[in-house]
């Protein structure tokens, strides 16, 4: 059987999306109160330039994958006249998400799917644009995935992936795992009440590949016109590429 990670953890790989649909369902309640925490609210920025990027128009249909609480795709739908279709592995997540949306009144132009990312249930050529954000490093096969979203989207598609990656600020990277190890996990504790969870979440990003690694993937996969952007320092970085036309 085939090994992968699941945080520091070697894991059959068929184990991998249990373990990572637990995380999820554990923390589903308390996800986006615990990401203004962890982040200092920065990740609503970091959202808020991600749609900018995507650049929905009216007419569109754009696929939010991993999506589940909602954050991008009630930016995207608010942001432009499109259809978004939100698609997580965990039903958890995808519950919180309609639950806001209903709370918001955004129920137009939004569609809830459980699905994997490695299976996607959508149509060759079928979306416009498609995003993940902080979800593609929690995939058991990312090559999978990538060659899934590159299925569905049409021909000069565009994607953007958002996700944690290498710190490039000499210092910040020392500053930067004290606190996911020492302190993340203290705050998953106490709000969430789940420090293992956390602890995994932070695992994970250590264990995903860099700014470079993430763009040599996505060619090999079949991406055109691949290139990225390092934000925060590179705690986070925006990949972008497209379906060749």
């Amino acid at each position: 059987m085939a090994k992968t990670h699941f945080g520091f953890r070697d894991v059959d790989e068929d184990e991998k999306a249990g373990l990572v649909r637990g995380v999820f369902s554990s923390v589903a309640r308390r996800y986006d109160v615990m990401n203004d925490l962890m982040s200092g609210g920065v990740h609503r920025l970091w959202k808020d330039r991600l749609v900018r990027r995507i650049n929905p128009r009216p007419g569109e249909t754009v696929l939010d994958l991993a999506g589940g609480t909602g954050d991008i795709a009630f930016r995207l739908v608010q942001a432009a006249d499109c259809k978004v279709v939100v698609c997580d592995i965990n039903e958890a997540m995808i519950g919180v998400g309609r639950d806001r949306g209903l709370d918001r009144g955004l129920v137009e132009g939004l569609e809830w799917t459980v699905g994997d990312a490695e299976t996607l249930p959508f149509a060759d050529n079928s979306m416009n644009a498609c995003c993940i954000a902080f979800g593609l490093r929690n995939v058991t096969r990312p090559p999978a995935a990538l060659a899934e979203i590159l299925r569905v989207l049409r021909p000069g598609g565009r994607f953007l992936c958002l996700e944690f990656s290498k710190v490039i600020v000499p210092g910040l990277d020392r500053l930067y795992d004290a606190y996911s190890f020492s302190v993340l996990p203290k705050i998953g504790k106490v709000v969430a009440r789940d420090e293992a969870s956390y602890r995994y979440l932070a695992e994970s990003i250590r264990q995903f590949p860099d700014q470079e690694g993430l763009a040599a993937i996505m060619r090999r996969v079949g991406f055109a016109n691949v290139g990225y952007e390092s934000w925060s320092g590179g705690i986070v970085a925006l990949h972008r590429g497209r379906k060749p036309a």
